[in-house]
């Protein structure tokens, strides 16, 4: 089973859905926005995915921008930060076992399968 953490108002979260799909792939779909992973579900996901969890922000985002840009806090506070909100969380986020990749470009989601 592959896992997905989606938000269906994103074109490039819709698209790594319909190659997982496309793929024959048995998904489980999670509405990160609404079903927002705790800390240590989100420090597994990065520990997959290999990365920090700076390296998952939308920098792009409104709030990080008058927020949180130019903070220096420490990736337990940044993990917070991030299920505090998780519009913030860059997506589509896939995993496959113990591997994940974010779908940017969609097309990355092909390599963990």
């Amino acid at each position: 089973m592959v896992t997905i953490y989606h938000n269906n108002r994103c074109s490039k979260s819709r698209q790594a859905l319909a190659l997982l799909q496309e793929q024959g792939q048995e998904i489980q779909i999670v509405s990160y926005l609404t079903q927002t992973p705790s800390k240590e579900e989100l420090a597994e996901v990065l520990a997959k995915l290999k990365l920090g969890p700076e390296d998952i922000i939308r920098k792009g985002e409104k709030l990080y921008k008058e927020v949180y840009a130019g903070q220096h806090l420490t990736p337990d506070e940044w993990l917070q930060v991030l299920v505090e909100n998780p519009v913030l969380i860059e997506r589509p986020i896939v995993i496959n076992g113990n591997k994940a990749v974010i779908g940017r470009p969609p097309e990355n989601v092909l390599s963990i399968l």
